[in-house]
């Protein structure tokens, strides 16, 4: 029953990329508006859904790998953009090298050292890696970019991964596969969604200084088709009551909003316009996975606290 389910809603997710990519075709051919980045975001799509469609469906080891793929991706793109000490390089490898230990604690399934390594441990072994360089200037400014990093890019991001490793639980045939399906698909959705109502109907500018092209008509779109799939789509994959998939169809959204514009910032302090340029029409994988950083480890423990 638990592949069962999983398998109709992966058909589902292919289902509704072949119907979009379908309507975003069609409103480039008629729009006047140039719809380019849009198209090339859709046809992006399609290899970031076969990626994840083949390890969702591969095994629960080869998916922690791919999340610690991403993790370090966009922790290499994070230090290729902010400025770094030439006496931070030996503190770099220790951050990296928190990478497979953290989800070695997912694989273990060891909530505990999961919930603390990075943000207990590696937040107090930073400092003093990086004080036996023995040079003080610009330490505290060091110190709170790699500690930033980690906790963006990989402690965040984990909690996607340990949704994977939940058990089955009573009205839930899909467990902890099919909350990350849910988590990962509203996500991503309302990026692309927010994207759309904004670039189709935007005019309102919601927060210029920070993100000039984010509009109250994109975000207001993005939260309500996001809340609206979300009632639809948490029965299937889900344990959550009515309540819990309506407040799942809030969180998500809005906290996917905060999460991209945070990164923005943090772009814009930079003078960057993305973090890398790996993935066509989307920039690199932080741009990416911006929103997940915020909708993970809050949906994560939003989960864990109402129903583990």
């Amino acid at each position: 029953m638990t592949l069962q389910a999983i398998h109709w809603a992966l058909i589902g997710i292919w289902g509704l990329l072949t119907a979009a990519s379908l309507i975003v075709y069609i409103l480039s051919k008629r729009s006047e508006k140039n719809l380019s980045e849009l198209v090339q975001r859709t046809q992006s799509w399609w290899v970031m859904v076969a990626i994840f469609t083949v390890a969702f469906l591969v095994s629960n080891t080869i998916s922690i790998i791919v999340f610690a793929l991403i993790s370090f991706l966009a922790l290499k793109e994070y230090f290729s953009m902010i400025p770094t000490r030439r006496a931070d390089r030996r503190v770099l490898f220790w951050a990296y090298l928190s990478i497979p230990v953290q989800y070695f604690w997912v694989y273990d399934s060891y909530y505990g050292m999961f919930a603390v390594f990075i943000p207990v441990y590696m937040f107090l072994f930073l400092p003093f890696a990086s004080l036996l360089s023995q040079q003080t200037e610009g330490f505290l400014k060091s110190v709170g970019t790699l500690n930033w990093g980690l906790m963006l890019c990989v402690f965040s991001i984990s909690h996607a991964a340990f949704l994977l490793i939940l058990p089955t639980i009573e009205n839930n045939s899909a467990g902890g596969a099919g909350l990350l399906l849910f988590l990962v698909f509203l996500t991503q959705f309302n990026d692309v969604a927010q994207y759309t109502w904004g670039k189709l109907f935007g005019r309102r500018k919601i927060i210029p200084g920070v993100s000039p092209n984010k509009t109250w008509e994109g975000f207001l779109g993005g939260v309500g088709t996001t809340f609206v799939l979300a009632i639809v789509t948490a029965p299937l994959v889900t344990p959550f009551s009515l309540a819990h998939a309506a407040a799942a169809g809030l969180l998500i959204p809005v906290a996917g909003f905060i999460g991209d514009v945070t990164v923005s910032a943090l772009k814009r302090d930079l003078g960057v316009k993305d973090t890398g340029s790996l993935i066509p029409g989307h920039g690199g994988i932080l741009d990416r996975i911006d929103s997940l950083t915020f909708t993970a480890p809050l949906f994560f423990h939003f989960t864990r606290y109402f129903y583990y």
